[in-house]
C-alpha cells in the first residue's frame, strides 16, 4: 500500500512543515527584526507567503507524479453529500479569509512592523478559536476518494495544525495575558459551539504579537503588523 513515493512525500511533507514552522517562530522573526529593523518587519509576511508558495508548488508537483494507490473511494449518493460539505466548508473557510483581509493575509499589504494589537473577539471567533483549521480539515477528510499518499498528507497536516495550534496560542497568551486565557477557558480550540456566548472583548497586548504566520500554516500576521488583522488561531486583531 505505502511506497516509496509515500516516503517521499512524507519527508518532503515534515520538512515542509518544520521550515514553515521556523519561519513563523519567534527565532527567526527576531533575527530578521535584529538584521532588518522594524521598518523591515513590515514585509516579513510576504517574504513567509513567498517561501510557503515556492515550497508547495513542488509538493503539488509530486502528488501530481505520485497519486497513489486508491485505499477507497465513496459511491454515490454519499460521495454528492460529501462533496456538498466540502463545498459548504471552503466557503467558509473563504468567507473567513475575506473577512481577516486577504492581502494582509498574503503580506501585499504590510503593517507598520511593530505594532499595538488588540484583542477583538467575534463573529465566528466566539464559537471556535481555530475556524481555518477547523474548515480546512473538513474540507480534507471528505474527499469521495482517498489514496494511501493522500491519507499521509492528511495525517501529518492534521498533527501540524493541532501542533501549531497550541504553539501559536501560547505567544497569544503571552501577547494578552488574562484575556486570551479567559477566551481559551470559554471558547472551544476547534469543535465550534452553536451559540456565540462569548462577549465582544477588545484588549490592548502587552507586547509583541504572534508575528507573521505565528507558528501555524497559513495563518495571516499577528499584531505585530500593526494593522487589523486575524490568525487563524486567534480572534481578530486591530491596531
Amino acid at each position: 500500500m505505502f511506497t516509496i513515493s509515500t516516503l517521499i512525500l512524507a519527508f518532503y511533507l515534515i520538512a515542509f512543515a518544520l521550515l514553515h514552522s521556523l519561519l513563523a517562530g519567534s527565532w527567526a522573526k527576531g533575527r530578521a527584526r535584529r538584521a532588518f529593523g522594524p521598518g523591515g518587519m513590515r514585509w516579513y509576511r510576504l517574504f513567509f507567503t513567498i517561501i510557503a508558495a515556492a515550497t508547495l508548488l513542488p509538493l503539488l508537483y509530486l502528488f501530481y507524479l505520485f497519486p497513489g494507490q486508491v485505499l477507497y473511494s465513496v459511491p454515490a449518493p454519499w460521495r454528492w453529500g460529501m462533496v456538498a460539505v466540502q463545498a459548504a466548508a471552503a466557503f467558509a473557510l473563504a468567507k473567513t479569509l475575506l473577512e481577516a483581509g486577504p492581502l494582509r493575509f498574503l503580506g501585499i499589504r504590510p503593517g507598520s512592523g511593530e505594532g499595538n494589537g488588540q484583542l477583538i473577539v467575534r463573529g465566528i471567533y466566539c464559537r471556535t478559536r481555530n475556524p481555518l483549521f477547523l474548515f480546512a480539515l473538513v474540507f480534507l477528510w471528505l474527499t469521495p476518494v482517498m489514496t494511501a499518499n493522500l491519507l499521509v498528507l492528511y495525517i501529518i497536516t492534521t498533527v501540524y495544525f493541532i501542533l501549531g495550534s497550541v504553539h501559536e496560542e501560547r505567544m497569544l497568551a503571552e501577547e494578552f495575558g488574562a484575556a486570551y486565557l479567559d477566551y481559551q477557558d470559554r471558547v472551544p480550540r476547534f469543535i465550534p459551539r452553536m451559540r456565540c456566548t462569548y462577549p465582544e472583548t477588545e484588549v490592548k497586548a502587552r507586547g509583541k504579537a504572534a508575528g507573521p504566520g505565528g507558528g501555524v500554516p497559513g495563518s495571516p500576521p499577528g499584531s505585530e503588523s500593526g494593522s487589523e488583522s486575524r490568525s487563524s488561531s486567534e480572534p481578530e486583531l486591530k491596531s
